[in-house]
């Protein structure tokens, strides 16, 4: 079975393809290599393109049998967005249009979307469940509300069914320690650590140390890149066997503060991990902490890494060899 993944050569991406391979399925990926990496892939299921690119999609739809799509290709960081609000609309709503319009002429109707728990804003309940109310703060979190929004109307025009998969902060690497994270320049939490653990980064910057949390800063639910990625394929096989739409969150329902992430990766790495305190970031909600109980009842997931540190020790294995060699570019 053909499923499209776009953006499947990023970090997400690519574990879903380790993921579909695993399971049967025979993905075909798309990905401008923007953020994603030709080695973190199968090169023969690559193809080097973008989504803007309309003449390309039709050309893929048309050239494979298609069963579904899922929707990695977006731009993530929150700061950026604040600063570049219409690079993020281009590419994340825009660009997401052109796909669905080649699905549609396609007749390809099962989707699987890349959502966020910043369509939530600063929450009014912890832990979050997905009736909460949706207010966004910044453009990277209502550009994914843009899309769900959208999907929602194609599924009465035209009979999309699709998965919106609301993630919190998505960690961790592959168990072989084959792939991981490398993002250039790196912005997330735990990847900045265990650089820093190794002597690639002289400190880790807190934004902020004034949040109404117990010790000031920011409280995330971290959960295991391959526990997203199983999540996905049960979402798959859901809409395949005739499901309907659904919205879940995807976390851990437990949060950690930034200062708790750094103490767990100094106890596994057995490294003194410096730190500094920096400005707030634009856009940044004290708390957000995932009730997945709906991913439980609708797709039967439970995450096999459910603790911090063994999401940091995956990431650890992965991180360890790179020291004098691909992060050096930092």
């Amino acid at each position: 079975m053909k499923i499209l993944v776009v953006g499947g050569a990023g970090y997400i991406g690519s574990h879903m393809v380790r993921e579909l391979l695993d399971n049967g399925y025979d993905p075909v990926i798309l990905d401008n290599l923007s953020s994603g990496h030709r080695w973190a892939v199968p090169g023969e299921r690559l193809v080097h393109g973008d989504l803007g690119d309309r003449a390309l999609l039709a050309h893929l739809f048309s050239t494979y049998q298609v069963s579904a799509v899922l929707h990695f290709a977006s731009f993530i960081q929150v700061g950026e967005s604040v600063g570049a609000p219409l690079k993020y609309y281009h590419n994340n709503v825009a660009n997401t249009l052109n796909l669905l319009s080649a699905m549609q002429e396609a007749g390809v109707t099962r989707f699987v979307f890349s959502s966020t728990a910043a369509v939530y804003g600063t929450p009014s309940e912890i832990p979050l469940t997905e009736s909460a109310e949706l207010r966004p703060e910044n453009p990277y979190g209502r550009s994914k509300l843009m899309v769900e929004q959208i999907l929602a109307d194609c599924a009465h025009a035209w009979g999309l069914r699709s998965a919106c998969l609301r993630y919190f902060n998505a960690a961790g690497a592959h168990p072989t320690a084959g792939i991981g994270e490398a993002h250039h320049p790196e912005s997330h939490l735990i990847p900045i650590v265990l650089q820093t653990a190794l002597g690639m980064r002289d400190s880790v910057s807190i934004n902020g140390d004034d949040y109404p949390t117990p010790d000031g800063t920011c409280i995330r639910d971290y959960i295991h890149v391959c526990d997203l990625a199983a999540a996905h394929t049960l979402a798959l096989r859901y809409l395949l066997d005739g499901g309907d739409s659904l919205t879940c969150n995807l976390g851990n329902g437990k949060g950690y503060s930034i200062r708790e992430v750094i103490d767990v990766c100094r106890a596994v790495t057995g490294h003194p991990i410096p730190v500094t305190i920096a400005p707030r970031r634009a856009g940044d909600p004290a708390y957000l902490v995932a009730s997945a109980q709906t991913a439980v009842r609708l797709l039967g997931w439970k995450p096999q890494y459910p603790d911090l540190a063994s999401i940091v020790e995956t990431a650890w294995a992965w991180h360890r060899p790179k020291e004098n060699s691909l992060f050096r570019s930092i």
